[in-house]
Formats: structure tokens, C-alpha cells, sequence
């Protein structure tokens, strides 16, 4: 066996198959030929007339903009493109589920802090205190310990750009539920206290982030923030996918139009069957297709699965159900 011609085969099913000078063909692996990140996908990503309108709402009145919708769906992609068609820049903000209003705001490192003191040795009146020129004990500089984060970090940006940064808090769901309110207040104030220094940090009102609020729906989000927000949903269906593919349809090598349409056919059949407990999203789908393409150069017998009107038929599932209990749903994964 050619490992140059058969990519899909270099590992055989069959040891007595085994491909001749495997080491060859590992160092040639069609990897995608695109940087992945957000900052390069901005710049074709297309959101449709209703999420721009959503866009541009929220931007015209000042509001935080929460998109809601499954993975996949482009919500954190439009924050990216937003900056992007704006010219200022995303100050992404993952969010988890210890994640605080302060933690957008400011680290004050503790940890660090005691153990400089804990070095030093020295305490007065139970203030740390470091030894200044002719041994006379100074108090430990709190601000060297404080770290700007998102929130802060995106009104330097405004103030020395002269230009409001978009901010990017991204699956507000998973958070605790005092979250979302804590956000508000802030964003409303445009102003928070460093407490343990006491230092108010202030910022013109002219350079109010744009923010961007991602949810995956996973748990409802409070009444009195969602009055506060923007709100659109993102609903995944063939036009989304359809968009997506066209980004990146160069990795698609030789697969025709009529066979990527073919495909995304089937693959909205196969997220349609109810009883799948993880249907597979825009990811999965472009992996699919960059598989089929590899396929269509070197096995296309396989490819002839996509014309079936049974979902077992399909190649190379195993790109696209990521729970076993799918895949033996389906039977076994070809």
C-alpha cells in the first residue's frame, strides 16, 4: 500500500496490510490550511440580515447584545465581527462557574501577597511590611498586586485608543445567578472601587464597551437582566451551515457543490433524529466534509452511503457522533 495514495488506510484494520513506509505520509497530513482563530474568521464571517439588525440595535442604543443559540451557531464569531467591521477590538471573557462580577474587573493575587510577606518576616500591627533603605520596615505596596482583567483591561483600550473596545462575555449561563445582575451594575456605573487599595478606577461614559453576552440556554438567565439586554436567538438550520461552509470551502478540495449540498442534507437528517443525546454542530460538520473530501480522493466507493436514505449508511460517523450510545443507536460507525 502507497501511504502517499491512502491516507484514509495508513493504520490497516488487517496487520498483514500494513502500509509500506507509513513514517512518509505522517509527515505530509492534510492539516487545515486556515488559522482557526476568531480575529481571522471576522473577516468572512457573514451574520444575515437579522443578527445584523440585532448588531446594530444594540450598538445604537447601548446596550449589552445577549445572543443566544446552540454551538456552532456563530454567537461568539459575531462579537469578532462586529470589532472587526468597526476597527477596535474583542476583550473575550470565558466565563465559568465560580466566575464573579470581580473577576472581569480586577485579580488582586493573595497568594503572592502573603508569600512576599511570609519572606519578609516582618509585621506591624498585622500589616505586612517589606524593609526599606536602613532597615526600617515599609508596608507591602498593595496596587504591585493588583491584575487588570477583562472589564478594566477593555477601558485602558478605550482610553488610549479613543475608541470603545467590544467586550465579549462568553456562556453567561454557566455562572453563578447573582452574575448577571453583578455585570449590569458595573457596566451601568462605568466606575468600580479596587478594594483592598480603595482606588476608584472611572472611565468616560463616551467609551461605554460594546458587549457582547453569549448563553447557551442552559439554565434561564434573571428577569431583570434580560430587560437590560438586546436580545437575539440564532437558530440553527441549513442557511447557518451553508454560510460556514462557504468560509472555508478551499479545504474542501475536489468535493463538488452538489455533493457538499448532498451532505449537509443528511446531516441536518441525522441532527433531526430525535434520540440522539448529542447532536453534532457547525464543527463537526466541517471536519465531516474535510473527511469526505480526503475519501473522495482515495476510497470513493464509501461516499456512495451519502445516497441512502439510511442514517447507518453514512461514512465515517465517527466524526460526527461524539456519544457512544449514538453510535450504537445507528449501529455500528463505518
Amino acid at each position: 500500500m502507497n501511504p502517499d495514495q491512502y491516507p484514509l488506510n495508513l493504520i490497516p484494520a488487517d496487520p498483514e496490510q500494513a502500509a509500506d513506509q507509513p513514517e512518509k505520509w505522517l509527515r505530509q497530513r492534510p492539516f487545515s490550511e486556515y488559522d482557526r482563530s476568531f480575529e481571522v474568521d471576522a473577516g468572512r464571517f457573514v451574520p444575515g440580515a437579522a443578527l445584523a439588525t440585532a448588531m446594530n440595535t444594540a450598538l445604537a442604543v447601548g446596550e449589552p447584545l445577549l445572543l443566544t443559540g446552540e454551538p456552532g451557531t456563530g454567537k461568539t464569531q459575531a462579537a469578532y465581527y462586529a470589532a472587526h467591521q468597526l476597527g477596535t477590538r474583542v476583550f473575550h471573557f470565558q466565563v465559568k462557574s465560580e466566575t464573579t462580577a470581580r473577576d472581569l474587573l480586577y485579580h488582586f493575587n493573595m497568594v503572592q501577597y502573603f508569600h512576599d510577606a511570609h519572606l519578609q518576616g516582618l509585621h506591624r500591627d498585622g500589616e505586612a511590611a517589606l524593609p526599606a533603605v536602613g532597615g526600617a520596615p515599609e508596608p507591602l505596596d498593595k496596587r504591585r498586586y493588583v491584575e487588570p482583567r477583562t472589564l478594566w483591561q477593555a477601558f485602558k483600550y478605550g482610553e488610549q485608543e479613543d475608541k470603545p473596545a467590544v467586550v465579549l462575555i462568553d456562556e453567561i449561563d454557566k455562572a453563578t445567578r447573582d452574575f448577571p445582575n453583578d455585570l449590569l451594575h458595573e457596566l451601568d456605573q462605568m466606575e468600580f472601587t479596587i478594594t483592598e487599595t480603595e482606588r476608584k478606577i472611572k472611565i468616560d461614559h463616551r467609551l461605554r464597551p460594546i458587549v457582547y453576552i453569549t448563553s447557551n440556554s442552559e439554565r434561564q438567565l434573571p428577569e431583570p437582566f434580560l430587560r437590560r439586554c438586546v436580545y437575539h436567538h440564532i437558530h440553527f438550520d441549513q442557511e447557518i451551515l451553508e454560510r460556514a461552509v462557504a468560509m472555508r470551502r478551499k479545504e474542501l478540495g475536489r468535493l463538488s457543490d452538489d455533493l457538499v449540498e448532498l451532505a449537509i442534507r443528511r446531516f441536518l437528517a441525522l441532527r433531526a433524529r430525535p434520540q440522539l443525546r448529542k447532536p453534532p454542530a457547525t464543527g463537526e460538520l466541517l471536519v465531516w466534509l474535510r473527511v469526505l473530501s480526503l475519501a473522495l480522493e482515495t476510497e470513493p466507493a464509501r461516499l456512495a452511503g451519502l445516497k441512502t436514505p439510511d442514517l447507518k449508511e453514512l461514512p465515517y460517523l465517527q466524526v460526527l457522533l461524539k456519544d457512544h450510545r449514538d453510535q450504537e443507536e445507528l449501529g455500528e460507525a463505518r
